[in-house]
Formats: structure tokens, sequence, C-alpha cells
């Protein structure tokens, strides 16, 4: 039950309710006269949506355009009021054998699950919520509209199947209009001044005169696959070679696509109407198959099968652009043994070794293999992210500072990194990198020093540092560092340049001092 305007009315009302003669709005008084054993609970329209938003992701397993059907503008819910959700269908119904086969399943599972559901297919939105309200019936509650053929199909229904207010549709009533082909002789010029504006698009739209798009509830990936079984699965091990099969399927249609996955996300949809979702990233993109199989590996287990699963789906969430790698060649020493003039292998004893001395045959080059593991550490870091969360992963990221301690921020892996090349003059002459000249080891925050020098503005002598005595043999700079002047701040005013210097001391060690507004500070270490 809900309130309105101070009066207590029914919300909804349930088969048993409605056969004694009960209806939503009801006032709850004239309810319980008809039905004075009537129970009631208090409507909550939070938990309402919620539900919904649930069965619309429930939903998924036939499409990825799903979502809750909107009351927007004012519109009727038609007889029986209740809640709806939109699918988009196409190019799917063939998984399913057919669109009535599809509906009749879509309506069996609903009923299943206790919801008295009624479903309808069609060309447009509103011709199919049209038909899944006011021309669906519980004796027939699958409806399925031939394509083209929307008008024809709800000219006999009435105006509220339009999905307009009920104010229109008591003006409509009082001029006669009482079904919708009673308003298809009727131009928009017409219809607006006495209806709105609202009445001839909804005709519009449901005659496919209209654009109406459908906003699912999260954006679709451009690339899904699907395993649909015969009987639901719990066994872990169909579970894992599910998802075996899947993959393959997935990373050819990212390779048709010339893209690689960034974030996979693997969904089982249960046969109590609920779903498990298992969601990974990797660090670049990839479509190597068993390297992604690896990294859903130590997770599977997560996904709760319940009573079984129907379906899964595997979708690429996010994915990046992908070219052709090089693949490694072999040496020469790798190459085929030699032949002779017929094409059989040369006797042995021609080489001479004889045919038990031969060497073995060196290993076979994988592709994608680099000089000391370079491709080894992308994997590693994709590992670690299914472990720990990518976000948990992070990596210096360079930033747009040319003081030291802003020059890079640690960030996630996921996060891409802009490709720069090197910088270049103004004649297109590539530029030596002042990165090159930075070192190795930089200090969490420079640190004071104790410096002697020849005159001030020469560079150190020698420097104390920790208590530690440094005689300098070899300096370079200095190099000047000005502060940034959009993060000054106003009652300190400017930031003192900064004078750096790369010196040796007698050890071959190499420091990186700066001169500040007369003293001194070590902020970094080379070697």
């Amino acid at each position: 039950m809900t309130a309105e305007r101070g009066q207590l009315g029914l919300a909804a009302v349930n088969a048993a309710a409605g056969a004694g003669g009960l209806t939503p709005g009801l006032p709850l008084a004239e309810a319980r006269a008809l039905l004075p054993g009537l129970v009631t609970a208090p409507h909550e329209p939070e938990a309402d949506a919620r539900a919904i938003a649930r069965l619309a992701a429930w939903c998924g397993r036939y499409s990825p355009w799903t979502a809750p059907c909107s009351t927007a503008e004012g519109e009727g819910r038609g007889p029986g009021g209740g809640a709806g959700i939109l699918l988009d269908v196409s190019g799917c119904c063939h998984l399913f054998g057919g669109e009535a086969t599809l509906l009749e399943d879509l309506q069996a599972r609903l009923a299943a699950f206790g919801y008295a559901a009624r479903v309808a297919m069609a060309d447009t939105i509103g011709a199919a919520w049209a038909m899944a309200r006011f021309a669906a019936s519980p004796a027939h509650p699958c409806v399925v509209v031939m394509p083209g053929s929307q008008r024809a199909a709800i000219a006999a229904l009435p105006p509220g199947a339009l999905r307009l207010p009920d104010s229109v549709v008591e003006v409509m009533d009082r001029l006669g209009l009482r079904r919708i082909e009673d308003l298809y002789p009727l131009t928009p010029a017409v219809m607006t001044p006495r209806f709105g504006p609202l009445a001839a698009r909804r005709l519009a739209q449901a005659l496919g005169q209209e654009a109406e798009a459908l906003s699912p509830r999260q954006p679709p990936p451009a690339h899904l696959v699907r395993q649909i079984f015969a009987e639901p699965i719990s066994d872990a091990a169909d579970i894992a070679r599910s998802l075996d099969a899947l993959l393959p399927r997935l990373c050819r249609e990212l390779a048709l696509a010339g893209r690689g996955a960034r974030r996979l996300d693997l969904t089982a949809y249960r046969c109590d109407g609920s779903l498990q979702s298992l969601s990974l990233g990797t660090s670049r993109a990839s479509r190597e198959a068993r390297h992604l199989r690896r990294l859903f590996t130590e997770r599977l287990a997560e996904i709760d099968p319940g009573f079984g699963i129907e379906v899964m789906t595997l979708a690429a969430g996010r994915s990046d652009p992908l070219g052709a790698r090089q693949m490694s060649l072999p040496a020469a020493s790798q190459a085929v043994p030699a032949q002779s003039e017929e094409g059989a292998p040369a006797e042995s004893a021609k080489a001479g070794t004889s045919k038990a001395e031969a060497p073995a045959a060196p290993p076979p080059v994988v592709a994608g293999d680099g000089p000391e593991g370079a491709e080894d550490l992308p994997d590693l870091v994709d590992r670690l992210g299914s472990r720990l969360g990518l976000a948990a992963v992070r990596r210096p990221q360079p930033r747009e500072s040319h003081l030291p301690e802003r020059a890079f921020a640690l960030a996630a892996v996921e996060e891409a990194v802009p490709e720069k090349g090197p910088p270049q003059d103004d004649e297109g002459w590539t530029q030596t990198p002042k990165a090159a000249l930075r070192p190795l080891r930089l200090l969490p925050r420079p640190e004071p020093v104790q410096v002697v020098a020849l005159l001030p503005d020469h560079p150190p002598a020698q420097f104390r540092w920790r208590r530690v005595l440094h005689e300098v043999v070899r300096a370079e700079g200095p190099e000047r560092l000005l502060g940034e002047w959009w993060q000054i701040d106003p009652k300190l005013g400017d930031e003192p340049p900064r004078d750096y210097f790369r010196v040796e001391d007698r050890d071959g060690r190499r420091y990186w001092l700066y001169r500040s507004a007369g003293d001194w500070f070590l902020h970094g270490l080379f070697g």
C-alpha cells in the first residue's frame, strides 16, 4: 500500500486480491470493505527499484542491452500496474532458437522465480510495451509482432497503450478516441494543441516513424562471447572447461578487431535468477589466451555456482588497440639442417661427425620472447594484479614538471601512459633528454649538507653529509631550475631557484647537490 494526498491506497495487488476485485490505486478503506481479511504490507519503492535492477542484470543472459522500464513524463503503467524491463535482442534470437522460443524461455523462467510476467517482442519499444501490457494475457503471456506489422498490431488497443498520462487518455476518451487506430488520421499539428507534444511523439515512436533509443544499465561491451549449457553446471572443472572454450573465441574476435583486452568480465547466470561476476585487468593490452587463462586460475574459485549455472559470458569490458608483434627469428646456429641435392638430409659423415655425435637441436623459439625476460615483467605485473588488484600495483608515471621531486607520480598500472617520443628542437633535431643526467636514486626529500666552496658561486670543494666528510675531485654544473609559478604560495613569495651540481669524491662516488638561497642540499646519488 502507498499514501497519496493523505489517503492510503493500494500500490499493487497479487492474483488473489485481483480475483477479489481489488486494483492498484484503490483506497485502502474500500479495499478492506471488499475483502475484510485483506493483508497489506507497506510499499517500498527503493526496494522495488533494487529488485528490478537485479532482474534486469539477470536478463543479460539473453542480451547485454537491458534496462528497467522508465516511467518518466507521467506515463501510465497499463492494466495491473507492475514494473517492466526492456531488452534489445537484435542478433541474439538465433542463439535461443528464434523469437518465440526466446520469449517462452524468458517467461517460463520468470514464472519459476515467482513473477507473473507477460512478454512481447516488436520492432519498436513502444509497440513491444503496448503489446506486453495490453495484448498479452495470462492465457497467452507471449506475443510476437512480425517485422513491419506493428501498425496493425496496436490498432485495436486503447490510447493508454502509448504510454500516455491518465489525464491525456481521459481527454481522448471524451472526444471519442478510444482506439489507437482512431489517432492514425490525426496529424501532429492537430494532436499537439489538444493533447500535448508527448502524444504525437509516442504514436510516432510506436509506429517506427521516430527513433527511440534504449539506454542500457551499463554500456554493453563491444566484444562478448557466450556459452549456453544444455544442463546447468556446478562442478569447478566444468566451469574451468567453459572458460577454456570462451577465451580462444574472445581472443580471435579481438584479433579481428586489432585490439587487446585490458579488463575481462566473466559472468555466470545461475538457475535461481542471480548472477556471479568476476573481473580482472591487465597492465597492457593482451589477447594471448594462455596468459589470460593463467590470470583466472587463482580467482576462478570465487564463483559460487549455487544450484547450477545456465549461461556464462566473457566480455572484454575494456580494450585498447593492439597491432601485430614481431616474432623472434632463430639464430644462424638454429637453422634448418642442410639437405642434399635430392632434398634429403645430408649424411652426418659428410660433416665430419658420426650420427651418434650429432649435437641436439636447440629449443624452439617462442613468439614474443625478448632479451633478459623483457616479456616476463608485464606478465608478472598481471599475476600480481590478479591476486592483489591492479589498483594495488603501482608504477612511476612521468608528469609535466621540471622539478625532480615532482617529475613523476605513482599511478596504478592499469592507467595508460601516453607514449611520447624524444624532444626535438625547432629544426627537428632530436635533443638529448635531461633525464639522462639525473641520478638513479633520488632521496625522498633533499637533505641539508655542510659545504666548503672557494667562492660563493663555485662548485663545492668538500661537503659533509651524515657526519661523513667528502672531498670533491670533480664537479659539473651548475644547472639552474626555477620554481613553478603556479604553485607559489602568495604568503611565502617566489620559490628561490636551485643550482644543481654533479660532484665526485675521492672514492669515486657521485652525488647530486644543489644550492638554494645560500643553503646546500643533497638530492640524489649516481650509480
